[in-house]
């Protein structure tokens, strides 16, 4: 069965923007015009993340973050906001958000993020927890953010960390120069030429024979992609 996400917006055009979003990743989407709505879909149905809203009239989505959360449900929350005051951020994320994104959105961005969030919530490889991202030989824990390949830890700079978690959390996904630009620099100013360099970074450090990658492969014309 494949994942499904409720997307909650009183505003029809960002409603239906995030419709063919959450849709162009492969995952079925359903929506809700007001926060009382998206409570009967979620205490009615299964859902595999909420897609939320903050300004609605009525209900706001901060009332139906807590209403959530103080059922004990463990439904992972992204919020979609157009507040970006840093204290909406932290009273989001205090309140039980998982994520908080501001508008205008990039989509790629926002598909990533929710198709990590949803593999990482359901937490279902062996020997793996909702701490670490596994597959094949490699686990990432999401708490210290170290990383491992054979329960080995391999040491990593800032941004091969950030490289590789991306990766884990899209295994198989092809991502190109653009695409590992805009989801890891964001809006720092950098050659495409240093992200050639990362990739052979990360090759040196968890390849057995880096000229002949196993793992992190590149897909002539489109980039690059993770496989175990």
């Amino acid at each position: 069965m494949s994942d499904k996400v409720l997307i909650v917006d009183d505003d029809p055009t960002v409603l239906t923007t995030l419709y063919k979003v959450i849709q162009s990743n492969g995952i079925q989407a359903e929506t809700a015009k007001s926060g009382e709505e998206a409570l009967k879909h979620v205490f009615s149905e299964s859902f595999d993340l909420l897609l939320l809203d903050v300004n609605m009239r009525g209900m706001d989505g901060f009332a139906v973050v807590k209403a959530i959360r103080q059922k004990g449900l463990t439904l992972p929350i992204i919020i979609v906001s157009a507040r970006k005051e840093d204290y909406d951020t932290l009273y989001g994320l205090d309140i039980g958000a998982d994520d908080y994104i501001t508008k205008p959105f990039n989509p790629i961005t926002l598909g990533a993020k929710v198709k990590a969030l949803i593999r990482r919530s359901h937490g279902n490889l062996p020997g793996c927890d909702n701490t670490f991202l596994c597959a094949g030989p490699f686990r990432y824990n999401t708490s210290t953010l170290r990383f491992y390949k054979n329960d080995t830890e391999v040491f990593l700079s800032s941004k091969e960390n950030a490289m590789i978690k991306l990766f884990l959390d899209n295994v198989n996904r092809i991502f190109s120069k653009d695409m590992l630009y805009e989801l890891i620099w964001g809006e720092d100013v950098i050659d495409e030429n240093a992200i050639m360099v990362y990739i052979s970074r990360l090759r040196q450090k968890i390849e057995e024979d880096p000229s002949k990658p196993q793992f992190l492969q590149t897909v002539r014309g489109l980039g690059y992609r993770f496989v175990v």
